[in-house]
């Protein structure tokens, strides 16, 4: 592996560059309309356009992409998160046309990274998990009576893509017309596909992943978990790791489960088991993200793990053995927080010119972020600014921390999310560790109920 095209933009194909850079390995950006004056452009070896701000005639564009990845004499494509990432055709094309597709292999992504399979085939290995229906088209009627089968509440889910994009509840009957054509637009516009399934929806669980990497030798690790249970309509918000208070006994018997399930399948490269948790039910089988996450930064910070770099060792048929032979322990606690370009009352999307953009310098944060001052914020895109992670000894810490540098955040030209989070850190229960993905809609009740009182 010589040379990479990078086929994403912003803060992760920044991270992936960094990767290569470190490996010795040269890079191949490449740019939407709207990104051309991005700093991860000047930061690889090669910048080359791709289409349109459009995403589907630029980074959905397969042709545009695998063409620009040839002509560019890439060996390797690394998919970031979002986008094509675990689009299995789009992976095999890669691999077809002698590239490595730096992700696992295409037929995990097509078996996984649709989520109505990878929960039949967990089903089969003894996996639990919450009832949900098969995929279905646009024959409202089948919908409504799959959903009076499980019993409302229930979940509208994307069967491909990931990040929380499309999912919708019902809350009954009545929803189904105006909702389901929504997430059927949602879904294509975010992932090229448009199928659908319903999922019980499950009161108060928490969400906890498990992160693993594995070589095409068949040898996989566990890299821990981390708990993204703070979530606003099933966004991420914060996450942080380890899970704090979940009994550690448990955590690590369910992460020994899965190993053996992944590693008895073959599964390769990288990988992160999502589940739902709750005391009465304990675990159940969410889905399998057959990518890097936004998030991997949480579980570097506590391991000291590059995973990025790993990814890409391994995709490129190293063993495990040289590039993780032990897992590391965990060491300290860490959380981050998306700092999103948005209305943090109304939550709406807030494009714009970045007149001041100053992310905190401080020891023991790291900032994530694909933008600069001057940089427009695409309406195009995903409005999320900057990730920011604080690592400290104990999640106390690690808390106060992340207030600090995000009271020292300084944006201008658009707005941003960082009042709600800061007011998400000092709520209470968060602080007691007490999380569930019913937190932030609960607090955002009270908080207009209160106002409508005043």
């Amino acid at each position: 592996m010589k040379r990479v095209l990078v086929a994403n933009r912003g803060a992760v194909a920044r991270r992936v560059i960094r990767a290569l850079r470190a490996l010795g390995i040269e890079s191949v950006a490449v740019y939407s309309e709207a990104d051309r004056d991005l700093p991860y452009l000047s930061e690889a070896d090669v910048a080359l356009p791709i289409g349109p701000a459009p995403a589907a005639q630029s980074y959905l564009n397969r042709d545009a992409l695998l063409r620009v990845a040839r002509e560019s004499g890439a060996d390797a494509l690394h998919p970031g998160y979002g986008f094509l990432s675990e689009n299995a055709d789009f992976a095999e094309a890669v691999e077809q046309a002698g590239m490595v597709f730096v992700g696992p292999s295409p037929r995990w992504i097509r078996m996984l990274g649709h989520k109505t399979q990878a929960r039949d085939a967990m089903r089969a290995l003894g996996m639990p998990m919450a009832p949900s229906s098969a995929v279905l088209g646009c024959d409202l009627e089948a919908v409504r009576q799959a959903a009076g089968t499980l019993g409302y509440p229930v979940l509208i889910k994307p069967a491909t893509g990931g990040g929380g994009i499309g999912m919708i509840p019902l809350a009954g009957p009545q929803d189904v017309d105006t909702e389901w054509g929504r997430a059927r637009l949602i879904a294509e516009r975010s992932f090229g596909g448009s199928d659908l399934y319903l999922e019980k929806l499950l009161r108060d669980p928490r969400h906890v992943e498990f992160q693993f990497l594995a070589d095409r030798h068949g040898q996989l690790r566990c890299l821990y978990e981390r708990d993204c249970s703070t979530q606003r309509r099933h966004q991420k918000v914060l996450e942080e790791a380890p899970a704090p208070g979940l009994e550690r006994a448990a955590l690590q018997d369910m992460a020994a489960r899965l190993e053996a399930m992944l590693s008895g399948m073959g599964y390769d490269v990288i990988g992160t088991v999502e589940m739902l948790y709750t005391p009465e039910t304990g675990f159940s089988f969410l889905e399998i993200n057959t990518r890097l996450q936004v998030e991997h930064a949480v579980t570097e910070s506590v391991t000291g793990v590059d995973i990025v770099a790993a990814q890409l060792r391994l995709a490129a048929g190293e063993r495990m053995a040289d590039v993780l032979p032990l897992v590391p322990p965990l060491s300290g606690h860490a959380i981050e927080a998306r700092v999103y370009a948005e209305d943090p009352v109304r939550f709406l999307p807030s494009p714009g010119v970045l007149q001041e953009f100053a992310p905190p310098a401080m020891a023991g944060v790291r900032i994530e972020t694909g933008y600069a001052a001057g940089c427009r914020v695409s309406s195009h895109y995903d409005p999320m600014l900057a990730k920011v992670i604080a690592s400290a000894r104990t999640r106390g810490q690690a808390l106060d921390l992340l207030k600090a540098a995000l009271a020292q955040f300084r944006v201008a030209g658009v707005k941003t999310n960082i009042p709600f989070v800061l007011r998400l850190l000092d709520d209470p229960e968060f602080r007691a560790g007490r999380v569930s993905t019913g937190m932030v809609a609960r607090m955002l009740e009270e908080a207009r109920a209160t106002a409508n009182a005043a």
